[in-house]
C-alpha cells in the first residue's frame, strides 16, 4: 500500500467532524497564503487592478461551476438579485484589496471575522430572524472587539482599516441575498453569477488604472486565482462533512496562519490589542456560530416531530 492510500485509509476511519474541521484548517492556510500573495503584489500595484484580475483570472477556475449550471437553474434565477449582490460584493471587494495592501494581514484577518455578527443583526432587520437576547449580546460584543482593535479617539484609524469595516458589513448583505437566492437557486449557480458581476463591476475602475503587469506578478495573480478557488473548495467541503458549530473554531485558525506569514514575509507584528480584539470576535462569532446550530437541530426536531403526527393521523 502506497504511503498516499494508507494516509487516505486513516483519514476516512476519522469522525466526518474531524475531517471537517481537517479541511477548514487547511482552507485557513489556503486563504492566509492568498492573502499573504495580494498584500505583495498590491504594494507596487493598484489594489483595483489586482481585485480585477484575481475574479477576472478566477473565472478561469469557475468553469466547473458554470458547466454545472443546469436550464433550470437560468429560468429560476433573479438576475435584478443577483446584480444587486455582486455589485454589493465587488465593492466589498475593492475595500478589501485596499485594505490587504495597508494594514497588516493579521489585523484584515480579525475584522473580517465581523461579518457573521453583522449578518446576525441584517437576518433579525431583513429576513424576520428571531434573535433573543443572548446572542444580541454576542452581536454587541463582536462590535466592541473591532472597536478594541480600532481604538477611535486614542489612535488614529487607518483608511485601510475603515476600508475593511465597510468590506464586512458589505460581504455579510451578500451573504444573507445569497441566503435568499438559495431557497430556489442552486449553488454553483450563485457561485458563477457571483464572479461573472464581480468581475464586470470592476472591470471599469480597473482600466482605468490598469498598467502592464510584469512577468511575476501575472504568475502571482494566476496563483491568487487557484488559491481563492481551492480555499473555497476546502470549506465547502469542511461544511458537507461536519457540523458548523464544529468547524467554526478551527476557521479561526486563518488568524494565526496570517500573523505567522505576516511575521514571516512582512515583518509585521500585531499589536496587543489586535490579538485582545481578536479574541473577542472570535468568542463571539464561535457563540452566534454555536446558537444558529442548536436552533437549526431544534427546528429539524420539529419538522420530525410533525411529520410523524402527521404519518400517525
Amino acid at each position: 500500500m502506497s504511503v498516499l492510500a494508507e494516509i487516505r485509509r486513516r483519514f476516512a476511519a476519522v469522525s466526518p467532524n474531524v475531517q471537517g474541521m481537517i479541511w477548514m484548517a487547511v482552507a485557513g492556510l489556503i486563504f492566509a497564503s492568498f492573502t499573504a500573495i495580494v498584500r505583495y503584489v498590491g504594494s507596487s500595484m493598484n489594489p483595483i487592478q489586482v481585485s480585477f484580475m484575481r475574479y477576472a483570472l478566477g473565472l478561469v477556475f469557475m468553469l466547473p461551476f458554470f458547466v454545472k449550471i443546469s436550464v433550470a437553474d437560468l429560468r429560476a434565477a433573479n438576475f435584478k438579485l443577483h446584480a444587486i449582490r455582486g455589485v454589493l460584493h465587488a465593492i466589498g471587494v475593492l475595500c478589501w484589496f485596499y485594505a490587504m495592501a495597508h494594514i497588516p494581514i493579521a489585523e484584515v484577518t480579525a475584522m473580517g471575522f465581523t461579518a457573521p455578527v453583522f449578518a446576525t443583526i441584517g437576518a433579525a432587520l431583513f429576513l424576520g430572524e428571531k434573535v433573543r437576547a443572548r446572542r444580541i449580546i454576542a452581536v454587541v460584543i463582536g462590535l466592541l472587539g473591532a472597536v478594541v482593535i480600532l481604538r477611535p479617539g486614542f489612535v488614529e484609524i487607518h483608511p485601510g482599516a475603515l476600508a475593511m469595516m465597510l468590506a464586512a458589513p458589505l460581504f455579510a448583505i451578500t451573504d444573507l441575498i445569497a441566503k435568499v437566492l438559495t431557497r430556489r437557486e442552486s449553488g454553483p449557480a450563485l457561485v458563477a453569477y457571483l464572479s461573472v458581476v464581480v468581475t464586470l463591476t470592476v472591470m471599469g475602475p480597473a482600466l482605468y488604472v490598469w498598467r502592464a503587469p510584469t512577468q511575476e506578478e501575472w504568475l502571482l495573480m494566476i496563483a491568487t486565482a487557484g488559491l481563492a478557488t481551492l480555499g473555497h473548495l476546502c470549506m465547502i467541503q469542511a461544511v458537507k462533512l461536519a457540523e458548523v458549530s464544529a468547524v467554526q473554531p478551527v476557521k479561526f485558525l486563518q488568524l494565526a496562519w496570517a500573523a505567522l506569514i505576516g511575521f514571516l514575509v512582512f515583518a509585521e507584528i500585531p499589536e496587543i490589542w489586535t490579538w485582545i480584539g481578536s479574541a473577542i470576535i472570535v468568542g463571539s462569532v464561535t457563540y452566534i456560530a454555536h446558537r444558529e446550530s442548536v436552533t437549526r437541530k431544534q427546528a429539524r426536531l420539529k419538522a420530525a416531530a410533525e411529520s410523524s403526527g402527521n404519518v400517525a393521523n
